[in-house]
């Protein structure tokens, strides 16, 4: 009655006792967390952004950003924040580039097994569509017959046994490996430009080092690394699932197949 003559809401009047609560709560919300649990039994690194992309997905809905980040964080789903480490080194340069096969960037990772072998994996990633496009393991130190394998590898999965048509740059950093005269060689034999980063600027390189740690995030840290042999075994999986279906947030939350095939359509 005194809300009526005051014309307030019964909220308002209570607010101030009860205060208000940090997170509100829809009817709905009990069914998208357990779509959400589905999704994320087998993704448990995801964030929110690639959450959502994959619940619209997989049900056919159509829930907003901020709908998801909540209930993750209301629930537990949530992945801790992890800060980030700056040098204080200014890095101006773009390693993006605004379509396929104009740069390739290309690194090295070391998986260690439990039962101490050391699998060695360079790839081949492209600075625009973010695809893998060709990956060289071993169980001892990558050399310069491995990265010249991987170069043939990679032009041919792109252009076949023809040479690329247009100028395509080769980004690695300083090491041996790469920069070893056959190496460079046969990456000029093959059509493409070597460029290498500078002296102590690891972050000029920095795509490649964004997709070794979505490798370590996303498929390595939860696998089965009993030995090499289980590391080769899961290997083309997780390339294959990083390529054709884990959304990528710079491709707009396409997985790099798709945006390749939306690039080529347009």
């Amino acid at each position: 009655m005194i809300c009526r003559t005051l014309r307030i809401g019964r909220a308002t009047a209570y607010r101030s006792l009860k205060g208000r609560p940090r997170r509100y709560h829809r009817r709905e919300d009990p069914e998208v967390v357990d779509r959400l649990r589905q999704v994320l039994r087998e993704r448990g690194s995801y964030g929110h952004r690639r959450a959502r992309v994959l619940v619209n997905r997989q049900f056919e809905t159509r829930y907003g950003r901020e709908r998801i980040r909540r209930l993750m964080r209301m629930y537990g789903l949530a992945v801790p924040v992890r800060g980030r480490r700056r040098n204080g080194r200014a890095h101006r340069g773009l390693i993006r580039r605004e379509a396929s096969n104009q740069r390739w960037c290309s690194d090295v990772l070391e998986i260690a097994c439990w039962n101490g072998d050391v699998v060695h994996v360079a790839f081949a990633l492209d600075c625009c569509d973010r695809e893998a496009i060709a990956v060289v393991a071993t169980p001892y130190s990558t050399g310069g017959v491995e990265i010249r394998r991987l170069i043939r590898r990679a032009v041919f999965a792109r252009f076949g046994n023809e040479l690329p048509k247009g100028p395509l740059q080769w980004l690695t950093d300083n090491e041996s490996i790469y920069t070893a005269l056959d190496t460079v060689i046969e990456a000029e034999r093959r059509g493409l430009t070597p460029i290498t980063t500078p002296a102590a600027s690891p972050e000029s390189n920095g795509m490649a080092e964004a997709f070794v740690n979505t490798l370590r995030r996303d498929y390595i840290n939860d696998a089965d690394l009993a030995s090499a042999e289980r590391i080769f075994e899961q290997l083309p999986g997780w390339i294959d699932d990083y390529n054709t279906f884990a959304p990528h947030s710079s491709l707009g939350m396409h997985s790099p197949a798709e945006y390749r095939r939306k690039q080529s359509t347009t």
